[in-house]
């Protein structure tokens, strides 16, 4: 029930990033590369930041904008479940403040026969149980 109450908290909200990865299990994936859709939400409380109207106070939209962009055009992995959780496990250990993230990868441009938007996957995961303090 913890964790419910998170999501309904503060986020931080990104959404529509894209960038060119080489992530994927096809050989033409990996040597051509292809478009990749991330949105990310992360849970954090935003009283003092709505108070203040201080940067300090909060977490800049940059900072995790840097990890996404650090992971999608870096080390190719096999699988958009890998690429979501890379990006979860490094938001939560660089930001301490973040209580719980959502990560979703989306591939837009895949060989389906028929129309769609993008296919992907999307993940939850929660400070007190994917990274507890040491």
């Amino acid at each position: 029930m913890e964790d419910i109450e998170i999501l309904r908290g503060d986020k931080l909200v990104l959404r529509g990033m894209m960038f060119h990865g080489y992530h994927g299990v096809k050989p033409e994936e990996r040597k051509l590369g292809q478009k990749f859709l991330i949105d990310v939400d992360a849970w954090m409380d935003l009283r003092k930041a709505c108070q203040s109207d201080q940067l300090t106070d909060t977490l800049s939209y940059t900072d995790i904008y840097r990890i996404v962009k650090g992971i999608v055009e870096g080390t190719p992995q096999n699988l958009l479940e890998s690429v979501a959780q890379l990006i979860s496990s490094t938001t939560l250990a660089k930001h301490p403040q973040v209580t719980a993230i959502r990560v979703k990868v989306g591939k837009p441009h895949v060989a389906v026969q028929g129309p769609i938007d993008y296919l992907g996957v999307e993940i939850l995961r929660y400070r007190s149980i994917d990274a507890p303090p040491n």
